[in-house]
């Protein structure tokens, strides 16, 4: 039982390189700070593992950690907490995405709180005024719900499964198992 400390000690540290790998590859930078694009400390082509602070408009190629601003552009992955007036990943994003207009174009896994909900491919919960997707697992809450493929439930004044061949649209409560 001595050694256990130092096994899981390992164990983590292990986790959290092998979490980062895919900044390695390029520039990562821990802090970023930007008025607008291309006036920020570090290059758009870069990507930030830690704090992204976008006080107009700031564009990272990926983002780990906590990214908030105005107006935040991430071209690859993001994962962690953003909480941006509008916020937009253009790949995959895992965490809680937080604000005004919420987009994920890849796969999203998490919550997205937001009036304007947007993912592709999504798993998790979405609150807010308009929720759309292609594909979704999980619970979305909002007037409007919208989704082509849909496994678990819709709550809202209009909910749309697309792709469900009995009652696709439905108020207050949709489902689809």
């Amino acid at each position: 039982m001595r050694g256990s400390p130092f096994l899981v000690s390992g164990v983590f540290l292990l986790s959290l390189l092998l979490s980062n790998a895919g900044l390695a590859q390029e520039k990562s930078r821990p802090v970023q700070l930007s008025l607008f694009n291309p006036i920020q400390i570090f290059p758009e082509t870069d990507s930030v593992g830690g704090v992204r602070l976008s006080l107009l408009y700031g564009v990272n190629q990926d983002v780990i950690g906590v990214d908030l601003g105005l107006v935040g552009v991430t071209r690859g992955d993001g994962t962690g907490i953003s909480w941006n007036l509008v916020g937009m990943v253009e790949g995959d994003f895992s965490g809680w995405q937080h604000g005004g207009v919420c987009v994920a174009k890849g796969r999203f896994v998490g919550l997205q709180s937001s009036f304007v909900n947007n993912a592709f491919d999504g798993e998790g919960i979405q609150l807010g005024l308009v929720n759309v997707t292609d594909n979704f697992k999980g619970l979305q809450v909002a007037l409007v719900n919208v989704t082509a493929g849909m496994e678990g439930l819709q709550i809202g004044l209009i909910n749309i499964i697309k792709n469900k061949e009995k009652l696709p649209v439905l108020p207050l409560v949709n489902w689809s198992f």
